[in-house]
Parts: structure tokens; C-alpha cells; sequence
């Protein structure tokens, strides 16, 4: 009888565990978390100083003594008991005084993970404090965020793009015809737009700044208008601060090495795609979610290179915690779509 009160009382909880950002979603109440997957260690106390938004700002500003990592590498665990901290820290600070018991989780994980990566994630997810755990591919939880009709006899391919990965997916009758898991992605983008400034300006900036670049006047795609940025870094000769003005024409220079294999994945999927799902997706065209759909000029630059038409979810974002949540909203339609 306790057993059935605790469970009646407890949250039911989506979370999308990403590289970059981790965000959770409960049923009725929408996201009610959105942070950076970092934490900030003590190092010689062996103690968490800070997790998520404060732990981001500590990202190449700390002493010998802290340490700020990110635990997800490429969508998956890279230092388990570290995600396992972060996890829990998420859980309580989502879950209210009114919820007894531990938490129902689906969690979404990349599409090319292995059974050993999902068993880590399971492991971390229930050591943090989580009962009923359940996996979901991303571009499935991207594609019912979105709306698509995955249940139907119908193609609808998928480019979720995120911190670590970027996955390819064509998706019909609740399953996944075929997918595609690169690792190259947001952080790629960052590392990329950090090599161009020290190859070619001799100047070294930190991640955050390459991120600040990214979203500012990073593009896929000539742009209309010109856009520039101020930025500052380290000169590499002299080791003094050092500020340039770049443009975007610079930065898409940049991008054109990660912009580049994301096109050959898509290419590779609709190579691979049945006629029959091939037709369906040249009318119903490709969805663009997670934050690198927010790149400028990527969707004209798929269109060009493919010929289909492209579209963003409105909150790429949000896409893949969204549709994770809409599981638990309606568990019994959305049950097959559930990897573990």
C-alpha cells in the first residue's frame, strides 16, 4: 500500500542528458530545467563546487586547485561518477517538497550508443535517484517534439543536432529505418572556430568566446548582410591580450569543415532510404532540431545541396525533451518507441 502511495505521489520526469546542455520536462508543467552539462570540481578536496549555469562560468577561468569538466563527451557518459553528480544535483533541484519517492525518468540518449553506454546511463540515472528508467533515441524525441507522424507508414528523416552528435534519421511506424550518429556537431563547430583564430590569427580564445562567435555570426550559407564581432583572446607570440574585429565570411570559412560532414551524412541517409520512404520525404521535407539548427544559412545550405525542402522546429532547442516528454504523457501510444 506505501509502495502504491509513494508511486502515486512521485514525478514522472523527461531529461535530454546532453554534451552541452542538460534540460528536464514533467508532464503538465513543461521544462523546468535548462542548464550547461558541466560541473566544477574541488580537486584537492575532491568536492562539487558548482554544477550547470555557475559551473559554465568557471570554464577556463580557474586555479590549479578547480577543475570545470564536462561529463558528457560525443552524447555520452565520459566520467560516470561525475554525471552521476550532475544528475542527481538536477533531479533535486527539479523535483518539489510535494513529491514523495523517486523520480519515473525517460531519458533520451544518441542513436549510434552502445549497450554499454546505455548501461552506464541507466546505472547513473538510478544511482542519482531514478526508478522506471526508460531509453529513447534523440531524433525520435526530436521527431514527436516536432510533430511528425512517426507512428504512420510514412518517411520523415531527422538531422538533430546537438552539443557532442549529430544524428541522421529516417523514422516509420514508431522505428528508426536508419540512423546515423557523427560526432561532429556543436562543440565541434566551437573547436573549429578556436583552430581558424589560432591558424590563421595567431590568437587563442577560449570556448565560451568561440560559442559567443558561433551564435553571434556563425553561417552555413552567404549571408545578406555582412555581419562583424569584436573579439578578444591571447596573442600567441607575445602572450599579451589581444582584440580583432571578424566577420562572418571569416567564421563560415571556419564552420565549412563540420558544415561539410553534415551534408555527406544526410547524403548517405537518403542514399540508404527505401523509395518508397525517399518519396515521402521529398514531399514532406527534412527537419532541422537541436541548437545547431539554429545556425544561419544551414537550412538553404541543405536545401542546395540536396534539393528538399528544409524546415526548423519551431524551439530546436526543446525538440528532443519535448517529445521524450509527450511519452509520458501518453505511455501506452508512445511505448514502442522506447529502446531499454
Amino acid at each position: 500500500m506505501l509502495r502504491r502511495l509513494l508511486r502515486f505521489f512521485s514525478k514522472s520526469l523527461a531529461m535530454d542528458l546532453g554534451t552541452a546542455n542538460t534540460l528536464i520536462y514533467s508532464p503538465k508543467t513543461g521544462i523546468v530545467l535548462n542548464e550547461p552539462s558541466v560541473v566544477a570540481l574541488d580537486i584537492e578536496r575532491n568536492s562539487v563546487l558548482a554544477v550547470g549555469k555557475e559551473a559554465k562560468e568557471f570554464l577556463g577561468r580557474t586555479p590549479r586547485s578547480i577543475k570545470a569538466i564536462r561529463p558528457m563527451r560525443d552524447g555520452v557518459i565520459a566520467d560516470f561518477e561525475v554525471t552521476r553528480q550532475m544528475i542527481s544535483y538536477f533531479l533535486k533541484k527539479t523535483i518539489t517538497t510535494y513529491s514523495f519517492g523517486k523520480p519515473r525518468l525517460v531519458v533520451c540518449v544518441p542513436s549510434g550508443i552502445t549497450q554499454v553506454e546505455k548501461r552506464a546511463v541507466l546505472e547513473a540515472a538510478g544511482e542519482a535517484g531514478a526508478r522506471d528508467i526508460h531509453l529513447i533515441e534523440e531524433p525520435m524525441a526530436a521527431a514527436l517534439g516536432a510533430g511528425l507522424p512517426v507512428h504512420e507508414p510514412k518517411g520523415s528523416l531527422v538531422v538533430d543536432i546537438g552539443g557532442g552528435t549529430t544524428e541522421v534519421a529516417v523514422i516509420s511506424l514508431s522505428a528508426i529505418a536508419y540512423s546515423e550518429s557523427v560526432r561532429m556537431a556543436g562543440d565541434a563547430m566551437d573547436a573549429a572556430i578556436q583552430r581558424y583564430f589560432q591558424n590563421e590569427l595567431q590568437m587563442l580564445i577560449g570556448e565560451n568566446m568561440a560559442e559567443r562567435i558561433k551564435k553571434t555570426i556563425g553561417s552555413a550559407y552567404p549571408l545578406k548582410e555582412q555581419l562583424v564581432v569584436d573579439v578578444a583572446g591571447k596573442d600567441i607570440i607575445s602572450g599579451t591580450p589581444k582584440s580583432v574585429r571578424i566577420s562572418d565570411g571569416h567564421i563560415r570559412e571556419a564552420l565549412a569543415e563540420p558544415v561539410k560532414v553534415i551534408l555527406l551524412s544526410i547524403r548517405k541517409a537518403l542514399e540508404k532510404t527505401p523509395p518508397e520512404l525517399s518519396a515521402d520525404i521529398g514531399n514532406s521535407g527534412i527537419l532541422l532540431a537541436g541548437g545547431g539548427a539554429l545556425l544561419q544559412g544551414l537550412s538553404e545550405a541543405i536545401h542546395q545541396d540536396t534539393g528538399i525542402p528544409v524546415f526548423v522546429d519551431n524551439d530546436p532547442l526543446t525538440s528532443v525533451v519535448r517529445g521524450t516528454g509527450l511519452t509520458l504523457e501518453d505511455p501506452g501510444l508512445h511505448s514502442k518507441v522506447y529502446v531499454s
